[in-house]
């Protein structure tokens, strides 16, 4: 058994808390299937959000809709300012027990955040 971490990031249109709700489902949900995750299988999850994200914590939003992530420890933080990076974009990485190897871990990027993985398509 492996611990790997599974990447994704969105961005998000405005920040409101409806639609930081709504591209947090909109991310675990892709990664979910593509990954075909149990939560007994997740070790943590951290969330970051971008400086002009600040409405609602996406672990608080985790644990409402996925009532099934009840005991999976999750954190969020700030991303780093970093100049000309990419804006209103929330990240995730879910670390899990698998015996996948690290080639076959779909990571997922959404909308404008596709551009930063380019290299996953």
């Amino acid at each position: 058994m492996y611990q790997r971490g599974i990447r994704g990031a969105v961005t998000i249109d405005e920040n409101t808390q409806e639609s930081i709700k709504s591209a947090t489902i909109e991310l675990i949900t892709e990664i979910k299937q593509q990954n075909n995750i149990a939560p007994k299988d997740i070790s943590h999850v951290i969330f970051t959000m971008t400086e002009d994200l600040n409405e609602v914590y996406p672990a608080k939003i985790a644990r409402e809709e996925f009532k099934d992530w009840k005991y999976v420890p999750m954190m969020c933080f700030n991303e780093m300012n970093i100049r000309n990076s990419l804006e209103k974009c929330l990240r995730i990485l879910i670390v899990i027990n698998t015996q996948l190897e690290q080639k076959e871990i779909r990571h997922v990027y959404l909308k404008g955040a596709a551009k930063l993985r380019e290299d996953l398509k």
